[in-house]
């Protein structure tokens, strides 16, 4: 802060920044923002619809006081309540035992080891990488809170915590797996969905202070920052063009797309949409060193994600600012959409030629899209009501027992998250993962005006890289790529632990 205070330099632009800011508090065109504002409130105050869509739900309302919740609940702690009563049946015992001290002291500190459990699997080359190592991280983690809750009355795995659509969700993806074509080849995509369940589950549990949620975010970002100074790194040197992964016709000249640790470069694009929001987050929340830190990070993560020519990533990072931007002062909006005009003649060619190609329906990765979408529609008229089963090969299998494509090839997947979700879990199973996302988004927007400063922007870059990510998953099965779903659900979880740090802050409050 010493050094912010002598520079004059700083001080010279934060001068600059404060006269703009006063100036543009006192502004007609502030004052005309104000006036729609309370306009747009009063418009809404009185519509049914918004009034029905933003009301708390019947069954959300239930939830906390049914047995449902309650048995539930109370099943998932069975190994806390376990280690409880044995901790305090021979806590003279334990108390003495360094081993055991330090197990539950570790266990206190859960939050950190999931932050750096996303550091290594955000920094590990996919040569390496095994999605094996994932579910015995989870499990891991979800041991090491257990054993850290035996000497902490309030530690729980809060189950409740996370609404009623987890629930229902996670029950239609067992049913999914047991319904499956063949349970042999679902058993290892739901896997991949315990995976992500238990790190939803500690992150929501591990969290209880906002200054442990930045230090896990803090090491995600960390891994990611990694990725993305190698995904530069590989975008200096260059990369083999694949043509499998652009249209050398319509993208002429486009250099090889960069992937870093993560084999695809749409692979590495989404990973980067969803967490570099979150390092915007933290750069408005740090110290100076901390900014000066988080803003290298940006920077190298800006540029990683240009390299990776990844257009429905570059889409969900855009909206992902504006949604964070909106949620703390929609009045910024027409700022920023002019700084991003302003950008555009300073683009490099290559990028600035591929946002041409958006939408381009001659574009052979769009055509092959459509069509895809054409084939699944086939899979949807025998399987819409039911599904096929949980994960991709049983879908490439049953996609076998239908017409090709225009080029002979059978899709592998649906090449969007929803229709996927849909064909492997059927009707009830969509509308559940529906559910989930849209009521875990509202319970984020609702929490906002309880948040401080500090919870309220990490809140918003949360809500807003999951908009991101949900656009994307419209155009791309972001799932498809297993560490993908695993950071997917921590985001998740991250909006989730926000929520609740918001809702402890109300009585304090009051």
């Amino acid at each position: 802060m010493a050094i912010t205070e002598s520079s004059y330099v700083l001080r010279f632009f934060l001068s600059i920044w404060l006269g703009l800011k006063g100036a543009a508090a006192n502004s007609g065109v502030n004052r005309l923002c104000r006036g729609l504002e309370r306009g747009v409130s009063r418009l809404l105050s009185g519509s049914v619809l918004w009034n029905f869509a933003w009301r708390e739900g019947v069954v959300s309302r239930a939830w906390g006081s049914s047995l449902s919740c309650r048995l539930f609940t109370a099943i998932v702690n069975i190994p806390c309540a376990i280690v409880k009563v044995i901790w305090k049946a021979g806590k003279p015992v334990w108390e003495d035992s360094l081993f055991c001290r330090l197990l539950t002291a570790l266990g206190g500190a859960t939050f950190f080891f999931l932050g750096l459990f996303m550091t290594v699997m955000l920094m590990a080359p996919h040569s390496s990488w095994n999605n094996t190592y994932a579910l015995m991280g989870a499990v891991a983690l979800t041991a090491l809170f257990i054993a850290g809750s035996a000497s902490r009355r309030h530690y729980r795995l809060e189950l409740d915590t996370l609404g009623p659509y987890m629930s229902i969700y996670m029950a239609f993806i067992c049913l999914a797996l047991l319904g499956s074509l063949s349970t042999r080849m679902s058993m290892r995509f739901f896997a991949f969905h315990l995976t992500s369940f238990l790190l939803v589950l500690v992150v929501v549990s591990a969290v209880h202070k906002y200054e442990q949620l930045q230090l896990m975010v803090s090491l995600a970002v960390l891994g990611l920052s990694v990725a993305a100074l190698y995904g530069c790194y590989q975008g200096y040197i260059g990369v083999e063009v694949v043509p499998s992964q652009q249209d050398m016709v319509v993208n002429a000249g486009m250099p090889g797309r960069v992937y870093s640790f993560f084999d695809n470069p749409n692979n590495f694009a989404e990973q980067l949409e969803m967490l570099l929001p979150l390092d915007l987050a933290l750069f408005l929340n740090c110290r100076w060193r901390g900014k000066v830190l988080s803003l290298l990070s940006l920077v190298l993560g800006v540029v990683a994600i240009g390299y990776t020519y990844g257009r429905a990533s570059w889409i969900g990072l855009a909206l992902a600012v504006v949604v964070f931007v909106a949620l703390l002062d929609w009045r910024w909006i027409p700022v920023l959409l002019l700084l991003g005009l302003a950008a555009i003649p300073f683009l490099p060619e290559t990028i600035y030629n591929r946002i041409l190609t958006i939408g381009n329906t001659q574009d052979s990765s769009t055509q092959y899209r459509f069509t895809i979408y054409d084939t699944t529609a086939n899979l949807m008229r025998d399987y819409w009501h039911r599904g096929v089963g949980l994960g991709s090969d049983i879908m490439k299998k049953v996609f076998q027992t239908y017409p090709t494509n225009f080029d002979g090839s059978y899709p592998i997947h649906t090449h969007n998250n929803y229709l996927q979700m849909w064909g492997e879990t059927g009707i009830w199973g969509i509308l559940s993962f529906l559910g989930l996302l849209l009521w875990q988004l509202k319970k984020g927007v609702k929490a906002l005006r309880a948040a401080d400063p500090k919870l309220r922007r990490m809140l918003a870059a949360a809500i807003g890289a999951f908009c991101g990510i949900m656009v994307i998953g419209l155009a791309e099965y972001t799932w498809f790529y297993p560490r993908n779903m695993f950071t997917y659900w921590f985001l998740f979880g991250v909006i989730a632990a926000c929520v609740k740090l918001a809702k402890a802050e109300q009585p304090a409050q009051a």
